[in-house]
C-alpha cells in the first residue's frame, strides 16, 4: 500500500494508510510482532488503530477463539487469543479476514487490544 485510502461518507469516515512507525506487541513472556509494514487505521472519531501484517506475527503464539463480531463499515471479525498470556489475553487479537472492499488493505492484518498484552511498543521507523 503507497498511499492513503480514503472511504467517503461525512458521517463515518475511514482512512487507511501506512504507518510510519516500528511496532513490537510483547504477550506472555514473548514477541509477538516486530514490524515496520503496519497500517494505520483512522475510524470516524475513534483513536488510531495499527493493524500489522500477518507474516510479521508469530502466529504460532497466537489460538483461534469462536467469538466474532460485526461492523457494517468493515466487515465480519475473527479474534485470537494468547495462551501464554494468561486469561486476559482471551480474544486480545482481532482480524477481518474478508473485510469490505473500501477497507480492503486490512486483510491479512491483526490488531491487538493493548490492555490485553504484556507490551505494545512503537518508534519511529
Amino acid at each position: 500500500m503507497d498511499k492513503a485510502v480514503k472511504i467517503p461518507g461525512p458521517d463515518h469516515p475511514i482512512t487507511v494508510e501506512p504507518s510510519p512507525l516500528h511496532v513490537i506487541v510483547k504477550a506472555g513472556g514473548h514477541v509477538i510482532v516486530d514490524t515496520s509494514r503496519a497500517l494505520s487505521l483512522r475510524e470516524a472519531s475513534y483513536p488510531e488503530v495499527l493493524y500489522v501484517p500477518r507474516e510479521d506475527v508469530d502466529m504460532t503464539k497466537l489460538e483461534r477463539t469462536s467469538h466474532t463480531t460485526y461492523c457494517p463499515y468493515k466487515g465480519e471479525c475473527s479474534y485470537y487469543s494468547i495462551p501464554s498470556g494468561g486469561q486476559k489475553a482471551a480474544n486480545a487479537v482481532w482480524s477481518y479476514e474478508m473485510p469490505y472492499d473500501a477497507v480492503a488493505s486490512i486483510k491479512d492484518h491483526l490488531a491487538f487490544y493493548r490492555d490485553r498484552i504484556d507490551s505494545f511498543e512503537t518508534r519511529d521507523a
